[in-house]
């Protein structure tokens, strides 16, 4: 049996249970005055009426707050990615699955064609998942005992700039930061330069880090500010380096940049220089997500 084939993919009723037992476990908040009091439910009330729906629709796990200087009404929808939209829940917890279980992305034009609406609708959708799908988190990366590798590449096209051969000035700059074992953090960037990168590197890594970079002569300020700094240098054909206990390589973040370039080379194809930083936040959250059920699943073994 297929995943997509459990309930709350095709029932709006099971749908609003599902995402109810996630985010109210204790029962129902009103995201009003944010009163956890025993809100009762409103059943049987429907929509107004349209062309489409004469008899209006069914509006699935509606309550009204218990407060007595509040009394809205409210469902789960509010307050979240799903508020304002009339797309069904259940076929919003369908793009939810499809982003999260494909490896390097799923198009809007493939959601357009499993959900069968219309393209705009299917590409608003994917964009409003992967910004939830943005942490936002200020909380600095590594610590002690921790591994932090860092690079930089390019991909995509700046508007306006002529393509230059051998060099990466008409393509969008990216920053990557990967903790061994933990999450990732991008950013698209104006250049690569030295006052651009490394106020992001001091801002997001705690100093107790291990430090690994690649041998670009911006990196060089990084020694004496973290734990340690370790290079290796692929301009001579070197990519792993033993010291003892210790194995230096940035294959972490290149492994990263791998999965990235084939999502957006392959499968999106095409993205706007405005629009890079929302494809970065879902590739991040791909990737820090994979390394989570991983871990779990090796604690379950």
């Amino acid at each position: 049996m297929s995943v997509l084939s459990r309930p709350e993919f095709h029932d709006e009723a099971k749908a609003f249970e599902h995402v109810e037992g996630i985010l109210w476990p204790t029962g129902p908040v009103c995201p009003k005055c944010k009163s956890n009091e025993r809100h009762y439910a409103l059943k049987g009330v429907r929509s107004k009426a349209s062309k489409k729906n004469p008899n209006g629709v069914e509006r699935h796990g509606l309550y009204k707050c218990s407060n007595s200087k509040c009394r809205s009404q409210f469902t789960v929808r509010m307050g979240t990615i799903f508020e304002e939209s009339h797309m069904p829940l259940h076929k919003w917890l369908q793009v939810i699955h499809l982003m999260c279980a494909s490896k390097k992305g799923i198009s809007a034009h493939q959601i357009h064609r499993i959900l069968e609406c219309k393209y705009d609708t299917a590409w608003f959708l994917c964009h409003r998942v992967r910004f939830a799908m943005a942490s936002g988190s200020l909380s600095p990366m590594g610590g002690p005992g921790k591994t932090v590798e860092a690079d930089e590449t390019y991909i995509g096209r700046l508007a306006g700039t002529e393509v230059r051969r051998g060099g990466g000035a008409h393509k969008n700059t990216v920053l990557t930061l990967v903790e061994r074992g933990g999450i990732a953090r991008s950013f698209h960037i104006d250049s690569a330069k030295v006052k651009t990168v490394m106020p992001i590197v001091r801002a997001n890594i705690a100093k107790e880090t291990a430090m690994m970079t690649d041998e670009w002569g911006g990196y060089r300020y990084l020694s004496g500010e973290f734990a340690s700094h370790d290079t290796v240098v692929h301009s001579k054909d070197e990519y792993v380096r033993y010291e003892g206990e210790k194995t230096i390589h940035t294959n972490t973040v290149e492994g990263f940049y791998s999965i990235f370039k084939r999502g957006m080379k392959g499968v999106y194809q095409h993205c706007a220089e405005h629009h890079l930083h929302r494809y970065l936040a879902e590739f991040d959250f791909r990737y820090s997500t994979a390394l989570r059920l991983a871990s779990m699943m090796a604690c379950a073994r």
